[in-house]
């Protein structure tokens, strides 16, 4: 029957061969054999790296742990996933991780577990810093050409309103003034203002709910408005559209440009969503992407009577500034936003929730999703 040592021996022997003793006189002097120490040296021997040092149990633990990681990695590389997401899908998820507070992962061990070239991930966040701040720039600079334009009630040209900046010590050149005019829908009085005069009187811009913010049924009435949030160094907007009967939110997009392309969108996938209503009055203020020649003739082409705030009246579009109120203050100022897609979950987020869980005290604490349904059961009940 073999022998059987305390583990203190054992220990204890193995730490005299690890301060330089061999197997050979340990083994003369405790009558033990070469082979049963050998075999101690396995089990007790430390290991060390240069971070710790390692039991050999604990280290045939990690051996076990990396080869089960090294066996789903290769699963993962085989799927062959990695490969089919876009480069810039990638690009973004990796800067969401690089720039999350206590990161503890370098670049180098992000792009390699991704699979990009660290080069290119370095070109993608100094372009966006880049673009970053010449967005911040533009969108600035819109703002103050939007507010010149009005102050001059619509008269002055790209070139007077470049004068009127310069003065103020914004400096920028006729061109840049002229895109920025067109991509508002921005046009000043021009030689045929008469023939254009008389053209505008087919789509006056009434204001046809004069603060009467009620409706009789679904799809009736929808108000819209745009507004903006800085998220990290650039800004964002964010164009919504609300039905007027039940206060639900139907429609919502996101988008780093303040454009027509902003309001059009979210409005052809909310008629769409709606299933086309008929004799749906759309309000809303009279920003450029409001009033633009594409926008009021989508609406012509829909059938969809155009109603609008008075100039300087936000009164007059009460609904939806008050939603974005309830949105900056329940949702948005408690966030650290680290991109626009981060945003956009988050507005998703608080959509649904305004819609389905928040009661409104106009509904009678309903949430808009159940006003609208009691609805649709009346009907359904009533036979319509």
């Amino acid at each position: 029957m073999p022998a059987t040592y305390p583990i203190e021996l054992k220990v204890k022997t193995i730490r005299r061969y690890e301060k330089g003793e061999s197997i050979k006189s340990l083994s003369q002097e405790l009558h033990i054999s070469q082979s049963t120490l050998y075999q101690w040296r396995k089990e007790y021997c430390l290991i060390k790296t240069p971070n710790r040092t390692y039991t050999p149990k604990e280290f045939d633990a990690i051996s076990r742990r990396l080869q089960k990681l090294e066996h789903q990695m290769g699963i993962i590389r085989q799927s062959g996933y990695l490969s089919s997401v876009p480069l810039q899908k990638k690009l973004a998820t990796l800067e969401g991780l690089y720039n999350q507070p206590g990161n503890p992962y370098s670049v180098h061990d992000l792009c390699e577990a991704f699979g990009v070239a660290r080069g290119t991930f370095y070109n993608h966040i100094f372009r966006r810093a880049d673009r970053s701040k010449y967005e911040e720039e533009q969108a600035q600079l819109m703002l103050k050409v939007k507010q010149v334009f009005d102050d001059s009630e619509q008269r002055f040209g790209a070139e007077k309103i470049r004068i009127v900046l310069g003065n103020s010590g914004i400096y920028t050149s006729r061109k840049r003034i002229s895109a920025i005019m067109q991509e508002l829908g921005l046009y000043s009085i021009r030689v045929d203002a008469k023939k254009q005069f008389k053209k505008k009187q087919q789509y006056a811009k009434q204001n046809l709910l004069k603060r009467e913010f009620s409706a009789g049924h679904p799809n009736q009435i929808w108000v819209s408005d745009i507004t903006y949030f800085k998220v990290k160094s650039y800004w964002v907007y964010l164009c919504i559209i609300l039905d007027l009967y039940s206060r639900k939110i139907i429609g919502w997009r996101v988008s780093q440009h303040m454009s027509t392309n902003l309001v059009t969108t979210t409005f052809k996938a909310a008629f769409e969503e709606r299933g086309q209503p008929r004799n749906l009055t759309f309000h809303s203020d009279r920003g450029g992407q409001y009033i633009s020649k594409t926008m009021m003739g989508l609406l012509q082409q829909y059938g969809v009577k155009q109603s609008f705030s008075a100039s300087a009246r936000p009164l007059d579009n009460a609904v939806a500034e008050t939603f974005f109120a309830s949105f900056k203050r329940e949702e948005a100022y408690r966030k650290d936003y680290t991109s626009e897609q981060h945003f956009r979950r988050s507005v998703e987020e608080y959509v649904r929730f305004y819609n389905e869980v928040r009661p409104h005290q106009t509904l009678n604490y309903k949430t808009p999703q159940a006003f609208e349904d009691t609805y649709k059961s009346v009907l359904s009940e009533s036979g319509v």
